[in-house]
């Protein structure tokens, strides 16, 4: 197994590298992408490396459900199936400011990038202006990008440190098939409107055994590229029911997306791409539960990630590294139960029996 913190940190040091590289004719950008690079890759080391001295390991990521709203409705889609968004608010969620303390915390104890999700987190610029306000970590915002319009571009260029990321299924058919009629129409005009500002911004795209091929083609990486995407994340899809299971990865196609991944990376120095999970055999399980990152929900829930909604503390009250400490990671991990045998993008999620069960003997 390769040594977690080592390679965590390696690969967060060779993004921002890519990320510079790939800004260099905006000299705005490429200034804050230097600064970031030694943010991230010394001072946020140096503190995480402080607490685990002192028995604390903190992983450099975080992943933060910050709205339970969506202007859209996709097929598969687990934040709906789950109850964490809906057309309307599902569940409690913290204030602005409690975010901005969170996020706080969060940098003083060596978090270098938390990724926003939802809902729709661009349904909520109230708590976006005050997350941007913390600037010493990245903030990618996964947004289906169909409210990206003058004011939010400005936004974007006010706060550099917050990077949006729309999401596609692959070409126009498959991503409106997903996602609505249009969706790709107006989130293609989205990535114009930030490229003609000269911004940093990304595509996520949920990978299956039906579109593993198309998304990673050299011909549609060539397409995001003229399209001024610098930054590509492939998540595998977790189903949802048994109807799409056979969308979901084997061992076969995780083999074939990490070699893949792999050699777009050598060809294309000017993207970056982000596999999640990635391979996790490699790294001997996956890497939720504060190994490589957790899950905030909404209202401040401390989750082993955002497909495994389980909590014995919460984040807002308690506090990050107590929830660090949190019986129920403590207890994924101590169990070996990060490395179960499992089928599709989440170990936990297919095994959520098992970990209800562990967190229900806690109580």
């Amino acid at each position: 197994m390769k040594d977690l913190a080592a390679f965590m940190t390696d690969n967060l040091r060779s993004l921002v590298q890519t990320a510079y590289r790939s800004v260099l004719t905006n000299p705005r950008e490429a200034r804050f992408a230097l600064q970031m690079q030694r943010i991230m890759t010394r001072g946020d080391r140096r503190r995480r490396q402080i607490l685990e001295r002192e028995g604390l390991e903190v992983p450099p990521f975080l992943i933060c459900s910050i709205a339970t709203t969506c202007n859209l409705q996709c097929k598969g889609c687990y934040a709906r199936n789950n109850g964490i968004a809906g057309d309307t608010p599902t569940k409690p969620t913290l204030t602005p400011e409690q975010w901005n303390a969170l996020f706080t915390e969060a940098v003083d104890m060596g978090f270098s990038v938390a990724l926003l999700a939802g809902g729709e987190p661009l349904t909520r610029r109230d708590l976006l202006e005050q997350i941007a306000n913390v600037k010493e970590m990245l903030f990618p915002v996964f947004t289906n990008g169909t409210l990206i319009g003058p004011q939010y571009v400005e936004f974007f260029r006010k706060h550099l440190n917050v990077i949006p990321v729309i999401s596609l299924e692959g070409d126009a058919g498959t991503t409106d098939d997903r996602r609505g009629e249009g969706v790709y129409k107006r989130a293609l005009l989205s990535m114009q409107m930030l490229a003609d500002a000269g911004l940093f911004f990304g595509t996520s795209i949920t990978v299956t055994t039906a579109n593993m091929h198309a998304v990673t083609a050299p011909e549609y990486i060539e397409q995001l590229r003229a399209l001024g995407c610098k930054i590509v994340f492939y998540v595998e899809y977790v189903p949802i029911d048994e109807s799409t299971r056979h969308l979901a990865f084997g061992d076969d196609e995780v083999q074939w997306m990490e070699q893949t991944v792999d050699t777009l990376r050598t060809t294309h120095d000017d993207i970056i791409f982000v596999s999640f999970p990635g391979d996790e055999k490699l790294l001997d399980g996956c890497m939720a539960a504060g190994r490589g990152f957790f899950h905030i929900g909404p209202d401040g829930a401390a989750e082993p990630c955002p497909f495994s909604p389980h909590s014995d503390t919460n984040a807002a009250r308690d506090g990050l590294r107590a929830a660090l400490r949190s019986p129920l990671f403590s207890n994924l991990r101590n169990a070996s139960a990060l490395a179960w045998e499992h089928t599709g993008g989440c170990t936990l999620y297919e095994h959520r029996d098992e970990v209800e069960a562990m967190l229900e003997s806690k109580q």
